[in-house]
């Protein structure tokens, strides 16, 4: 937390952050001239923010790409706010998108990165059972797998999601399609995918990264979207507790 309070308390670094929000994926040299200082200084406000694990730098090529990081302040949320707002029932998973051949060349759309207090064989359990998903995925309770993929169904009955594995690297990454269906059968979404990235930490830790690709326009809310579902599963793994941060939607 103090890491957190300490790169908040920066009116360069909390510009750093509202331009990531505005625009996630950006270059050194993009940040830079929006701020009135060199790009030295500029370095120097990122690594602050990549030390509180509030901006995650993403190297594609000859470039390096800079991402806000929403779960740091998401459990802040969680540990002063949450407790004193009411709680409502959804909030929507929201979407994906790319080619997935092409991504060791492409550059993520958004990213999300966090620290758990789990075996590696329990978080790879986690996001690989479809019965798991129901502890942490707010966008349903009822989760079954159909061969490679995991089928997510509404109180209705209808699907709500499906989530195809194309390619798994055992306990390390998962690769997979996003196929929305919320908006009905006769109302199609496109198509799109994602990535978990697991990263062992010691024997009962790891470091879990999203990487989600080509989000479709009218589909920004994505980034609000995982945290809280990410938080919930952090949650569910660390405590043994179901609990799922749900969507809310913005009045206005």
């Amino acid at each position: 937390m103090d890491a957190i309070f300490k790169a908040l308390n920066d009116p360069a670094r909390r510009a750093l952050l509202d331009s990531l929000r505005a625009k996630d994926g950006q270059t050194l040299t993009e940040l830079e001239e929006q701020l009135d200082m060199s790009r030295f200084g500029v370095m120097k406000h990122l690594k602050v923010l990549e030390d509180a694990n509030m901006v995650i730098p993403k190297k594609v090529g000859r470039f390096k790409y800079h991402y806000l990081n929403a779960l740091p302040l998401q459990e802040v949320i969680d540990r002063w706010v949450e407790p004193f707002l009411a709680r409502p029932a959804a909030r929507a998973m929201i979407d994906l998108k790319t080619q997935l051949e092409t991504e060791a060349m492409t550059k993520p759309d958004f990213m999300l990165q966090t620290f758990i207090n789990c075996t590696q064989d329990a978080l790879w359990d986690a996001l690989t059972t479809a019965d798991a998903h129901a502890n942490f995925v707010f966008v349903s309770d009822d989760c079954r797998r159909d061969g490679n993929a995991i089928v997510y169904y509404g109180a209705d009955g209808a699907q709500q999601l499906i989530c195809t594995e194309t390619k798994l690297t055992p306990k390390t990454r998962i690769d997979s399609t996003f196929e929305p269906r919320w908006a009905g059968p006769d109302v199609p979404l496109e198509q799109s995918t994602f990535a978990y990235i697991i990263d062992p930490q010691g024997p009962n830790a790891c470091m879990l990264t999203l990487e989600h690709y080509n989000i479709p326009a009218g589909q920004e809310g994505v980034a609000d979207g995982w945290a809280r579902t990410i938080s919930s599963l952090k949650t569910w793994l660390e405590t043994g507790e179901r609990v799922k941060f749900p969507y809310m939607q913005q009045e206005g």
